[in-house]
């Protein structure tokens, strides 16, 4: 298994510096630069991803124990899709980024980290043959949306909310194709979903298709049933390796 690593090390103020106010934004000369520095960072998520080959992108906590029944749970799913001959692309830190990684790690397909500098929390875990750095949320967003045809949600805060409704809007508007997006954790996710019929769904505000756009389950086993069915629908092909 190659191991493809990014030795960048991303500044934790490059992104905070990108979107300073005008007033406030460093020379022109800079700027330029800085968007060759952007242009790098996508070229090399792409060469290194390029012949990645099926994968499923899943998000969740950074906060979750290992003892906790999320950590475990993802960590058997990371282990079972990667039985599949299908990859895994997590955030590369820490929770269930960490324990989905670990459970893919050795187990027939790639384990990739999509690594990013952050305040707190964020550090790579050790279970990547793949793992690039990113200075930029959006470059890595980009890279988890690119080279998934499914997206697994476990419990999790701001961020995990922030990619669940970021991919969810790319599928309602068209950006990307209509991808599956399995929610894991009924009593975490119902309320959710409930709270997107009831509220949005009845006000108006989104369409009667769109909540459907959300499979929630509670085991890893329900997860990989619906990702390989994804597979199929998809007719995505094998990897080459």
């Amino acid at each position: 298994m190659r191991r493809a690593i990014n030795n960048l090390r991303p500044s934790g103020q490059a992104e905070k510096e990108l979107l300073k106010h005008e007033e406030h934004r460093a020379p022109m000369h800079s700027e330029s630069w800085r968007v060759l520095r952007i242009q790098s960072e996508i070229v090399d998520g792409f060469e290194n991803l390029r012949d990645l080959g099926p994968a499923v992108t899943i998000y969740g906590s950074a906060r979750t124990k290992p003892d906790h029944p999320d950590y475990k749970k993802a960590e058997k799913l990371g282990k079972l899709v990667a039985k599949q001959g299908i990859a895994v692309i997590t955030g590369g830190g820490p929770g269930i980024m960490e324990a989905a990684n670990k459970g893919a790690f050795r187990n027939g397909a790639p384990s990739v980290g999509l690594n990013i500098e952050l305040p707190f929390e964020q550090h790579p875990n050790p279970y990547q043959d793949i793992s690039l750095e990113n200075r930029y949320f959006f470059v890595r967003k980009l890279n988890f949306v690119k080279f998934a045809f499914a997206f697994v949600y476990f419990p999790g805060g701001f961020g995990t909310f922030d990619e669940l409704f970021e991919v969810a809007t790319l599928v309602q508007t068209g950006k990307i194709e209509r991808l599956s997006m399995i929610l894991v954790g009924k009593k975490f996710w119902g309320p959710v979903v409930g709270w997107m019929e009831t509220q949005l769904l009845d006000a108006g505000l989104i369409s009667p298709e769109d909540p459907k756009l959300l499979q929630v389950v509670d085991t890893a086993e329900e997860a990989l049933a619906l990702i390989l069915k994804a597979k199929k629908q998809q007719k995505i092909p094998k990897a080459k390796r």
